[in-house]
């Protein structure tokens, strides 16, 4: 799987979101609105992304989405401000490891990378198991045991993205500026 060059857009960026939900209307005006598709899925994000850059990282993106035009293949892109890492405290019962880290921003399903900086609790890749409230999320061990202690998370904030549509200005000698417009995929 490819992965973006790593050139960072210009300040300004947009982002979208296109929630899928199916809504049927009735003739008293009742409303029924439903998530479609897996719940990891239902959020996909858009972004547009302003490059202003030298003509060589120009001429390297623009040959990266060339690319990706010619195979139809998706890309690993991690947009700006989108991953995040975080501290708080952890305890282990059984299989559950419930931790609290205020003001998480998780949602069930999210992958993070838990390093448990205190405690004997086995470091890894984990799913959001639950959410409790937005200080509290559970996550589920490979093995049973009783801990406790503190926690490092970090959400990457990488994601399989499509790039549809692109142009690309040079409104002076070695400078280029390309406007992107980013879609999020979900693939296997």
């Amino acid at each position: 799987m490819a992965t973006f060059p790593s050139i960072t857009p210009t300040y300004g960026q947009q982002k979208r979101s296109a929630p899928n939900t199916r809504t049927v209307r009735f003739a008293d005006g009742y409303e029924h609105r439903i998530l479609f598709g897996l719940a990891a899925h239902q959020n996909p994000k858009v972004f547009n992304f302003t490059f202003n850059v030298s003509e060589t990282d120009a001429d390297t993106i623009e040959g990266f989405l060339d690319s990706r035009a010619n195979d139809s293949a998706s890309f690993t892109f991690t947009p700006p401000g989108e991953g995040f890492t975080k501290t708080g405290t952890y305890s282990q019962s059984g299989t559950t490891v419930t931790i609290t880290i205020s003001s998480h921003g998780l949602a069930v399903g999210d992958e993070l990378t838990i390093d448990y900086t205190s405690g004997s609790a086995t470091d890894g890749t984990f799913l959001v198991a639950s959410v409790t409230d937005s200080n509290v999320f559970t996550v589920t061990a490979a093995a049973s045991a009783t801990n406790s202690g503190n926690v490092s998370i970090t959400l990457s904030g990488a994601g399989q993205y499509v790039c549809e549509s692109w142009s690309k200005s040079i409104p002076y000698n070695n400078r280029a500026t390309i406007q992107t417009t980013f879609r999020e995929v979900f693939e296997p």
